[in-house]
């Protein structure tokens, strides 16, 4: 995985467990996000900031009820 990616998922994924209290910071969702954002960064080149934003967008998709 590329620094950006990594940097990306950390980065959304503290943003998102910051807005939403009941997440556990070790859920597998974590590693689909990773996953997401792997895909997005080979399929064209983005920034960590791009990325990020990605994240949180694919983050929010998920239901609220998964949690």
């Amino acid at each position: 995985m590329g620094d950006e990616v990594r940097t990306a998922a950390g980065v959304a994924w503290t943003v998102y467990l910051a807005t939403h209290r009941g997440v556990d910071a070790r859920d597998g969702q974590r590693c689909l996000l990773e996953r997401h954002l792997q895909g997005r960064s080979e399929a064209r080149q983005s920034n960590a900031e791009e990325l990020t934003c990605f994240g949180l967008a694919y983050l929010e998709r998920f239901p609220k009820d998964e949690w």
